[in-house]
């Protein structure tokens, strides 16, 4: 993976660069950055630039012995950790190897949840069990074998707990020449012990135009699809390619009108049919889609609110749609949909029944719609 082939974060690849100019590289940091953003590509290229035998001022050489090991993910002085199912067979992450070099090979910009769906899960919980800390903390006490940095690269620590406490001496004392790169989603979730030992590197989400342009030269996506599908995905190359693989995305704007349409009149009966006819039997990736895709449509009726046309990006029929929409409701109405949604997209993740989910989620968009006001001079975006 060399910096070249990640989209954007051009600030982010500077300083990592400039680190390892200067000689300052930090032996534990945490890039932090939301799903899809390409922060595991960034620890990745950034562990091959440091390790590179011939590098150039702006990106690794991509041609040494090994650049083209850490491409193939088969450097010997490279380690991965990342959540995985325990079972007989599979004790320790390296069990799992092949399918993870596999997965990141095929999207360097992997989603927890399409990681889980090339494993055998079963009704197992994902995790970084102790096993997997005893085993990083024995192969981070060995040299290294031919590169001037061991690298271990953990992705979402989040899923560590409490047994990440067993790797807080090799993260503030790591043997000489080890770099530790946490890869992590939610600061929240990571212990406090461990971030107070890392650097901080953020990672923003990708552009909207930087992903329509991929989408384009890189997926052979047509313009305008691909416009709809950056808006849609917001910022998460993850969710784009599950945008590409569905069948759906052209009919979610008219799905969505005629939705918001029975939910504004409390067309009950309506309602109750959309919700078991047409949401409920879209499929898990579409029904996923459409909802991310009603929820940025209630952020861009915000950003409208707000004044912010230029960071709309909308289809003319959709314009005029977003623009009716603003002007009739309060910015307290409009972001408590947005979290309504959100907690059934989260609910249709964790494989929650579509037809209940759909029709608990519009009658409770009908109560906040028709039914609840707020006081008068409340501040309006």
């Amino acid at each position: 993976m060399q910096f070249r082939d990640i989209i954007g974060h051009q600030e982010v690849k500077k300083h990592l660069l400039n680190s390892v100019k200067n000689n300052r590289v930090s032996h534990a940091q945490l890039f932090l950055g939301p799903e899809g953003s390409g922060s595991l590509a960034l620890a990745i290229a950034y562990a091959q630039y440091v390790n590179c035998e011939n590098k150039q001022p702006d990106d690794s050489c991509g041609a040494c012995s090994s650049c083209h090991k850490y491409q193939k993910l088969i450097h010997p002085d490279l380690h991965f950790s990342y959540p995985y199912y325990t079972s007989k067979d599979i004790s320790v992450a390296v069990d799992v190897v092949q399918d993870w070099r596999k997965a990141i090979s095929n999207n360097p910009y992997l989603g927890f949840n399409h990681w889980r769906e090339q494993l055998d899960s079963g009704n197992k919980q994902a995790n970084i069990p102790i096993k997997e800390v005893h085993d990083i903390l024995k192969k981070l006490s060995l040299k290294a074998f031919e590169a001037e940095y061991k690298v271990l690269i953990m992705w979402l620590p989040e899923y560590l707990d409490k047994e990440g406490n067993a790797l807080l001496k090799l993260i503030e004392e790591p043997p000489a020449k080890t770099l530790f790169i946490l890869v992590a989603e939610n600061q929240e979730k990571i212990l406090n012990t461990i971030i107070s030992r890392t650097q901080l590197i953020k990672i923003n989400k990708i552009g909207h135009e930087e992903m329509k342009n991929y989408l384009v030269a890189h997926q052979q996506v047509d313009a305008t699809v691909a416009n709809e599908i950056a808006f849609i995905a917001d910022g998460n190359v993850q969710e784009a390619l599950n945008l590409l693989s569905a069948q759906e995305q052209n009919s979610n704007f008219a799905t969505f009108v005629e939705w918001m349409r029975n939910v504004v009149t409390d067309n009950g009966y309506n309602i109750l049919n959309q919700s078991e006819d047409i949401l409920s039997k879209l499929g898990r990736e579409n029904q996923k889609s459409f909802l991310l895709y009603a929820i940025n449509m209630f952020r861009q009726i915000i950003l409208i609110q707000q004044g912010l046309r230029s960071l709309v990006f909308l289809k003319e029929a959709e314009l005029k749609f977003v623009d009716r929409f603003s002007e009739l409701y309060q910015f307290e109405q409009l972001t408590e949909a947005i979290i309504l949604l959100e907690k059934a997209h989260y609910g249709i993740e964790r494989n929650g029944n579509p037809k209940i989910l759909f029709l608990d989620l519009s009658l409770q968009l009908v109560l906040l719609f028709k039914y609840q006001t707020f006081p008068k001079g409340t501040q309006y975006i």
